[in-house]
C-alpha cells in the first residue's frame, strides 16, 4: 500500500504544479543568498586574515558557494519539469530522470546538512585561530618596518577601534609587551633606559595601552598612559572608576561576531533542507499523479499520488536487500578477480 497516498484531479494537478514552479523558484532565490553570503563569508575572513596568524580556515565559505551554485541549478531545472509536467509531450522527456534527480536532490540534502553542522562545529576553531592571532597580533604591533608585519598595527588599530575592543582578553594584555618600537624610544633618557633594563628581556613595558582602545564616547579626555597610576591623573581611580576605555576584548568581539554570522547562517542552511525537502515531497505526488492517471489523454481523470509506493517498513527493507545483493555482487566479483590472478 502507498504511503501518505492522495487523490488528485485536475484544477488539484494545476494547482500543485504551479505552486511548486513558484516554490522552486524561491529556492533559487535562497540559494542566491547562500552563494552570497558565502562570498561574505569568505571576504571577512580575508580581511582580517593577519588577526587569525592567516591560519583561518575557508571550509565553510567554500562549502557554502557550492552549495549556493548547486541549490541554484537543482531548483532551477525542478522549476522547468514543474512547468512542463501539464503538457504530456514535453513531460514525457523528463519522467525517465525524474527519479535519478530525486536521488541527488536527497545528495544534494545530505551535504546541506554537512554544511549547516560545520557552521556550528567550526566556530569552536575559529575561537582557537582568533586566540592565537590576535596574542602574536599584539605581539607584532610594533613591527612597523618587518616585512610582513608592517600594517598589523594599521589592522589592529581599526580593529579595536571597529569593533570597540582592547586587547586579547582585556586591556591588560598591553601592560605584557612592548608595543612601541624602539625606534622610538629615547635611550638617553634616564626614565626610559631605567625601565628597559629593570625588564629581564630588555623591553620597554608600561601600564599604557595604545589610542585605538580610546573610547570616544567617554566625557573625560582619554587617559591611555599610566592607567594603573591614581597620582597620574586628577581625581581618577582605576579600581573604582569606569575606564574610558574599551574594556572588551578583542577576541570575544571578533568571536561574537564570527559566531553570529556562522550560527545565522547555520539556521538559513537548516531552513534550506526544510524548503528542498517540501519541493521534493511536492514533485513526488506530480510526478505520480501523472503516471497513474486511468486516460493520459484525458487529462480531466483522477488519478493518485503519493510519497512512497510501499509503506515505509518495507521502502526500507526493499533498499537494505538492495543494498546487501550490491555487497555480495561486489565480493564474487572480487573473489572471481582473485581466482584469474593466482592461475
Amino acid at each position: 500500500m502507498p504511503f501518505m497516498p492522495m487523490k488528485f484531479d485536475l484544477p488539484k494537478r494545476v494547482k500543485l504544479a504551479q505552486g511548486l514552479w513558484m516554490l522552486y523558484w524561491f529556492s533559487v532565490m535562497v540559494g542566491i543568498l547562500i552563494f552570497s553570503l558565502g562570498i561574505f563569508f569568505k571576504i571577512e575572513l580575508r580581511k582580517r586574515s593577519e588577526m587569525m596568524d592567516n591560519n583561518e580556515s575557508h571550509l565553510v565559505p567554500n562549502l557554502l558557494i557550492v552549495v549556493g551554485m548547486l541549490a541554484c541549478g537543482i531548483n532551477a531545472f525542478g522549476g522547468k519539469v514543474c512547468h512542463d509536467s501539464l503538457d504530456p509531450m514535453k513531460f514525457a522527456k523528463w519522467k525517465p530522470m525524474l527519479k535519478s534527480y530525486l536521488l541527488m536532490c536527497c545528495g544534494f540534502n545530505a551535504l546541506l546538512l554537512l554544511t549547516a553542522l560545520l557552521c556550528f562545529l567550526m566556530q569552536f576553531a575559529v575561537y582557537l585561530t582568533l586566540a592565537e592571532g590576535l596574542k602574536n597580533g599584539i605581539k607584532f604591533y610594533k613591527d612597523t618596518d618587518t616585512p610582513g608585519r608592517c600594517f598589523m598595527k594599521r589592522t589592529l588599530d581599526m580593529t579595536q577601534i571597529e569593533f570597540r575592543c582592547c586587547g586579547n582578553n582585556n586591556y591588560r594584555d598591553w601592560f605584557e609587551v612592548q608595543w612601541i618600537s624602539n625606534r622610538y624610544l629615547d635611550m638617553s633618557n634616564d626614565e626610559v633606559k631605567d625601565r628597559v633594563l629593570s625588564n629581564v628581556e630588555q623591553k620597554f613595558l608600561m601600564d599604557s595601552v595604545p589610542f585605538s582602545c580610546c573610547n570616544p564616547g567617554s566625557p573625560r579626555p582619554c587617559i591611555q598612559h599610566h592607567l594603573t597610576n591614581n597620582s597620574a591623573h586628577y581625581d581618577y581611580d582605576h579600581r573604582t572608576e569606569e575606564l574610558n576605555i574599551w574594556i572588551r576584548g578583542c577576541r570575544e568581539a571578533l568571536f561574537s561576531y564570527y559566531s553570529g554570522m556562522m550560527n545565522s547562517i547555520g539556521v538559513l542552511v537548516i531552513a534550506t533542507i526544510i524548503l528542498e525537502s517540501v519541493d521534493m515531497a511536492g514533485l513526488k505526488y506530480l510526478s505520480t499523479a501523472l503516471e497513474t492517471m486511468a486516460d493520459p489523454e484525458n487529462p480531466e481523470c483522477e488519478s493518485e499520488g503519493w510519497l512512497l509506493e510501499k509503506g515505509v517498513k518495507e521502502t526500507f527493507s526493499d533498499l537494505l536487500s538492495k543494498m546487501k545483493m550490491l555487497v555480495k555482487t561486489n565480493q564474487v566479483d572480487e573473489g572471481g578477480e582473485a581466482q584469474e590472478a593466482a592461475t
